[in-house]
């Protein structure tokens, strides 16, 4: 257990050395040193005679009056040259046969009377005071303040310094090199680099230049060893660590004044033992006159003692002495070093300098102080250690566990065909873009959702067939060849946003592009006022412009794009849309969506586009369609969907519209259907649904183009037989109504494919139902008590799959 203990203390000790200057490591051998003398003088101390008296032959009253001779018998003249015998008093003293034990009786009573404390206890005073710098010395190691930061930064240093990562991103780093692309020949680099003729010679020969050449294997460097994935996770977490502990340990300073304060306190140490130490030395004397009371027992008083140590101890103390100073000399260098510049502030300029990674932030506060101390050990700790400083280098080892994790056989089970028919990848919550999407060459669609902060390499040139973008809230920037590429390729991209300031401008310079939606449902700027439209005229072969936001006004430079914009749908998410006048100047606009814009009215300035095909006003506060009339100025209007509105009334001149296909006017609150509504004789979608109607007129019988009509959700008591004339209906939709009976004509409806009747009052259906030859049960939405009462024959021929 105790070995163990040993061990572990030991290799606390070890793991502690970085944090330990050169002075401290000096200053704790030196305190080794000192704590050997004080332990080999307390040994002789403990261990050997401490005083030898012998009797004086005078009596005195103090010690003072007591005159110790080392030589009484015999001395030498230095004048004559000869050795002069004195006379010999005779010593007497009472006899009693116990001289042994009186003597050794009277050397302890003069070892503690007559004998100078210092003298006597300076072996022990030399342990303590030894003891007392060690703990000076070492006490921030094992303060709760301070050492749990301490061993948390060692650890992570440790760590940092022997992450294989490190090693990689060290010799790498500073010689990264974009993904390369194809070697193109010289007639196709126009058309996969550069992306019009706007663009100029320089210009080109610049990208031509920065084009990646393939490099032969036999002459490419070495690569360093690829990560794992388990050292690529192990890295990742340290990243994480060291973010953490960057942060919590620059809030404060208490490692700083912790070592200053035990600095001072060594100084202040050191200053005390060598003052009281150099006026305590001389009193270490080999002969000492003791006064003991003892004359009843031997028949003497005084006697002449001599301290056998007290050479040796003298010599020690002036050895130690002179150690104390040394380390007295060293703890003012301490306060030197610590206070002649400033340690709260750490630059990793020679760091950034030395391995190119130029966004390595400096350090302040007790992470500059700990780094200052670890410089002083190994400036290379500092060098390893701002390695997972570096979020360049973050978003490097980021990517290279991407890769592990995204291999191209599991990006290809992600492949689907959407819904425009091309070939998909979607890709959401990761934290990079995989390098292995661009081995995928049969991509189509790449879509890119909640990845932070991408950058798409010019590797997106790989994606030959690449046609459709999308980036939901996934800001991303691009570099040059890549951007070249995509102003060439690219023909659909989707943007969703937050903010404004989070539309990548790049998408301006994609001048093929002919499709652009840009969605932000959360947007709280005007995102047609900002900076973020100014550049719309630069798409000058856009087609279709989506945007979802909350703007209040159409982006009044649209018109720069009236030659090729055919359709704009604006999205408005409730805000009221107030400014459309812009909208008259797009004579080439064949669709226009105004949805949820809180409009009161058809907007004036769309009944002068000549070319407008199809108006959706969908979920708007519309009450009125007077207006509705100038749309005869729109000859090519075939579709019109005023649905989600609150509209009461359908006028009369609606009979104008002669080119009128699709009329949706469902979810509205419209009561009555005025006659002149089926002189719109080319309907073929007609969506009544979810108003208030109660009659359907016998007008609409003159629809025989009719192929869609919808009356659910209404109160309709009947549907007249002049419905069953309109031979082309294929879907016929009157759900929840008051119907009772439906008609035998029905069977005139040879074409019908759906059928819905569900929610009405039905007692029976008529059998004539049977003859609709191209309906189906799962298409035929009615009570399954209904449909059961049908003959049976009915019922199999309506169960059988369409062939």
């Amino acid at each position: 257990m105790l070995v163990g203990d040993f061990k572990e203390f030991l290799e606390q000790q070890i793991a502690l050395k970085v944090l330990k200057p050169w002075w401290d490591v000096f200053s704790e051998y030196l305190s080794v040193l000192m704590m050997m003398f004080g332990v080999f003088g307390s040994t002789l101390q403990a261990t050997q005679d401490k005083l030898l008296c012998l009797p004086s032959h005078a009596s005195a009253k103090h010690p003072s009056e007591i005159i110790c001779y080392e030589f009484t018998t015999q001395t030498f003249n230095s004048t004559n040259s000869t050795l002069q015998v004195l006379p010999v008093q005779e010593m007497k003293g009472l006899k009693n046969n116990l001289d042994i034990q009186q003597y050794s009786y009277i050397n302890q009573i003069c070892y503690q009377e007559a004998l100078h404390w210092y003298a006597r206890y300076f072996p022990y005073s030399v342990v303590i005071n030894t003891l007392i710098l060690m703990v000076c010395g070492n006490f921030w190691f094992k303060f709760p303040g301070t050492s749990s930061k301490i061993g948390h930064f060692i650890s992570i240093l440790q760590k940092c310094f022997d992450s294989p990562w490190t090693t990689r991103a060290l010799s790498k780093v500073s010689k990264l090199k974009p993904f390369e692309v194809p070697k193109l020949k010289l007639e196709d680099k126009e058309c996969n680099l550069v992306t019009n003729a706007d663009v100029s010679g320089d210009e080109k020969n610049e990208l031509l230049k920065t084009t990646p050449v393939s490099v032969p294997k036999e002459t490419a460097a070495k690569k360093p060893p690829a990560l794992d994935k388990k050292e690529g996770e192990q890295a990742k977490a340290l990243f994480e660590k060291v973010k953490m502990f960057k942060t919590h340990v620059e809030e404060g300073d208490i490692l700083y004044s912790m070592y200053v304060c035990q600095s001072v306190l060594k100084a202040f140490t050191f200053v005390l033992i060598i003052v009281y130490s150099v006026i305590l030395v001389p009193n270490i004397i080999f002969t000492v006159p003791c006064l003991a009371e003892v004359d009843n027992m031997t028949g003497y008083n005084s006697f002449c003692c001599s301290h056998t140590k007290a050479s040796f101890f003298f010599k020690l103390a002036v050895y130690y002495l002179c150690f104390v100073c040394i380390y007295g000399l060293i703890c003012m260098y301490t306060l030197y070093w610590l206070f002649h510049q400033s340690l709260k502030e750490y630059s990793f300029q020679h760091v950034r300098q030395e391995t190119g990674m130029l966004d390595i932030p400096d350090a302040k506060n007790d992470f500059a102080f700990l780094l200052h101390l670890t410089d002083q050990y190994d400036s290379l700790y500092s060098k390893r250690f701002a390695v997972f400083l570096s979020e360049v280098s973050e978003s490097k080892l980021m990517q290279m566990n991407l890769n592990h994790e995204w291999t191209v056989d599991r990006l290809k089970q992600k492949l689907q065909r959407n819904r425009n028919n091309l070939m998909e990848l979607h890709i959401s919550k990761l934290s990079g873009l995989p390098e292995t999407v661009f081995k995928l060459t049969e991509i189509e669609s790449l879509k890119l959702e909640l990845i932070d902060s991408i950058k798409i390499p010019s590797a997106i040139s790989y994606l030959t067939n690449l046609e459709e973008l999308s980036l939901y809230k996934c800001p991303a920037n691009i570099d040059e060849i890549g951007l070249g590429f995509l102003a060439n390729r690219l023909k659909v991209l989707a943007v969703k946003f937050d903010t404004d300031r989070e539309i990548p401008l790049w998408i301006y310079k994609l001048r093929n592009l002919e499709e652009l939606y840009l969605f932000g449902s959360k947007c709280h700027n005007d995102i047609s006022s900002g900076a973020c439209l100014d550049e719309l005229p630069n798409l000058e072969n856009l087609k279709v412009l989506v945007l979802k936001s909350n703007i209040t006004r159409v982006p009044p430079n649209i018109i720069y794009l009236a030659k090729s914009l055919q359709n704009l749908c604006i999205h408005n998410d409730g805000t009221k849309l107030t400014a459309l006048n812009s909208l008259k100047n797009l004579n080439n606009l064949t669709k226009v969506e105004l949805n949820h814009c809180n409009l009161e009215r058809i907007p004036c300035a769309i009944f002068s586009l000549n070319s407008l095909q199809e108006v959706d006003l969908k979920e708007n506060n519309i009450r009125s369609v007077e207006e509705i009339l100038s749309f005869q100025n729109c000859s090519k209007l075939n579709c019109l969907k005023l649905w989600y509105n609150n509209i009461v009334f359908i006028p009369e001149h609606i009979k104008k519209l002669k080119s009128l296909e699709s009329l949706y006017l469902n979810n509205n609150k419209i009561m009555v259907l005025p006659s002149e509504l089926f002189l719109c004789t080319k309907l073929t979608n007609l969506d009544l649904s979810h108003n208030e109607i109660r009659v359907i007129p016998r007008e609409i019988g003159v629809l025989q183009n009719l192929q869609y009509f919808a009356v659910s959700n209404n109160s309709i008591e009947g549907l007249p037989d002049n419905l069953f004339f309109c031979t082309n209906l294929k879907i016929l939709k009157a759900t929840n109504n008051r119907l009772t009976i439906l008609s035998p004509k029905i069977a005139n409806l040879k074409m019908l494919t759906r059928l819905e009747l569900a929610g009405n009052k039905f007692e029976a259906l008529p059998l004539e139902i049977g003859q609709c030859s191209c309906l189906r049960r799962c298409d035929f939405i009615i009570e399954d008590t209904l449909f059961t009462m049908l003959p049976m024959h009915i019922q199999e021929q309506m169960s059988k799959e369409q062939s």
